[in-house]
């Protein structure tokens, strides 16, 4: 399936049919028949279509090796990307990879410092919510922590138990969801996916301007009426651990949002995107510790909370909006002609392009030249969007001229060598675009 840049892999789905055989003798009844009637089968003598699949010229089919893995460490990656690119973001990669400054992803260079600073930073303003705000002196009282202390180093400890407890559950949930989902791509190009998406947080969205009520925090007292006031360190863990579970619709947006953004990362082979839910859990619990030493910075309720709530129920239907229209998007470009996919990459042949890795890596190691690799499928719309438009714009093909251009089919991303290409140029999806050169140990002469 594609959305509006990018076509996943395809998924193999086992499904099971139940069929009750009867004796030869036994009447037949059909079944769903005001169905069947309106589908045309082809008799048993009909001429039945043939599909044309891909591919390239005759004269330039070859074998790759096996070891495409270890032949392309003679070669050095300089940038990758993926998705559809319109010529200027094209050019862009181009330049980048070229001079040494693309990034290949956000926790290149300073990445995981900005990143983790913003989540912290939203974390920390999720308290400032009018779902969570209010409850702070509740939640406070029910752990023993604050005024009922006693000491401001047993309410500071209180506190950051409960706060930690949050981050725990927070980085759990993250890592459960993350390790469990597979590959992301495939989850994220579902349309009933995003339309799941879209339709949680319109209910969110519309809690938010109060058209119903969602509010989880009710429950706290009741499920931990028997801990209020005893200061107890376990219990202050399992108020946090719960809280964190029955988290209100102001929170839950941003906690949702978080995963599917690290999911995303983790899919790309960012590890580290692994931590980033137990972050923003620790910018939850950042003012806790605080908070339960009687430490009072946080500003009061009051109607200013309204505003954040209904400015937070703007961002999160935009935010359902989006996936609705990922949605739709995916649907409408669900089903793509493989023999016109073909027909464009016969074009790029024509014109001067390798349909074999190996082959083209030789000639761009012999010729000691940039090489740009295009990974293509026949069931990837978004490559033949790209060979019909940016690949056919003047600047580029004239920024191309120079390079050894291949055409690398990876049909069937599960088997070799599609996946091992795949897993080297850190592909979630096609079209997937890298430009190399050859390592200068590598080469097999002086340049011409």
């Amino acid at each position: 399936a594609c959305d509006e840049t990018m076509c996943y892999m395809p998924a193999t789905v086992d499904v099971a049919w139940n069929l009750q055989v009867v004796s030869s003798g036994r009447a037949l009844v059909p079944q769903h028949a005001a169905l069947f009637d309106n589908i045309t089968f082809l008799g048993t003598n009909a001429e039945v279509p043939s599909i044309t699949m891909p591919v390239t010229k005759p004269a330039a089919i070859s074998v790759e090796p096996k070891n495409m893995a270890l032949l392309l460490n003679d070669f050095e990656i300089l940038g990758t990307t993926g998705g559809y690119l319109n010529s200027d973001d094209f050019l862009s990669f181009m330049n980048a990879s070229e001079s040494g400054e693309n990034q290949k992803g956000w926790f290149e260079g300073q990445g995981p410092l900005a990143i983790l600073f913003l989540i912290l930073l939203g974390g920390l303003a999720l308290n400032l919510t009018p779902c969570v705000l209010p409850m702070i002196p509740i939640n406070l009282a029910i752990i023993g922590a604050g005024t009922q202390s006693g000491s401001k180093t047993r309410g500071f400890a209180l506190g950051g138990i409960y706060g930690f407890a949050m981050a725990i559950i927070y980085g759990v949930l993250g890592l459960v969801v993350i390790l469990t989902s597979g590959t992301f791509g495939t989850i994220n190009s579902s349309p009933w996916f995003n339309a799941g998406i879209a339709v949680l947080f319109v209910g969110l969205g519309l809690a938010m301007f109060d058209v119903f009520v969602v509010d989880f925090s009710r429950f706290q007292a009741v499920i931990l009426k028997d801990t209020r006031a005893n200061g107890s360190f376990l219990a202050a863990f399992g108020m946090g651990a719960v809280s964190a579970l029955l988290a209100g619709a102001c929170v839950a947006p941003v906690v949702i949002q978080v995963i599917l953004f690290s999911s995303n990362l983790y899919a790309t082979g960012t590890k580290l995107a692994l931590a980033l839910p137990f972050f923003l859990g620790v910018g939850m619990a950042l003012p806790w510790p605080f908070a339960g030493a009687g430490l009072s910075f946080l500003p009061k309720p009051g109607a200013w909370t309204v505003r954040v709530k209904h400015a937070f129920g703007v961002f999160i239907l935009a935010t359902a909006a989006y996936y609705g229209y990922v949605a739709y998007g995916i649907i409408a470009n669900r089903w793509v002609d493989g023999a016109e996919v073909a027909s464009s990459v016969e074009e790029k042949l024509e014109e001067g392009w390798h349909s074999s890795l190996s082959q083209g890596l030789a000639v761009a190691q012999a010729e000691d030249k940039f090489i740009l690799v295009d990974m293509w499928a026949t069931w990837c719309k978004n490559c033949l969007t790209m060979d019909k438009t940016t690949l056919k714009n003047s600047a580029v093909a004239a920024k191309l001229a120079p390079y050894v251009k291949i055409k690398f089919q990876a049909e069937d991303p599960s088997t070799s060598p599609a996946k091992e290409v795949m897993k080297q140029f850190e592909s979630i999806g096609l079209p997937t675009y890298a430009i190399l050169k050859p390592r200068v140990e590598s080469l097999a002469g002086p340049s011409s």
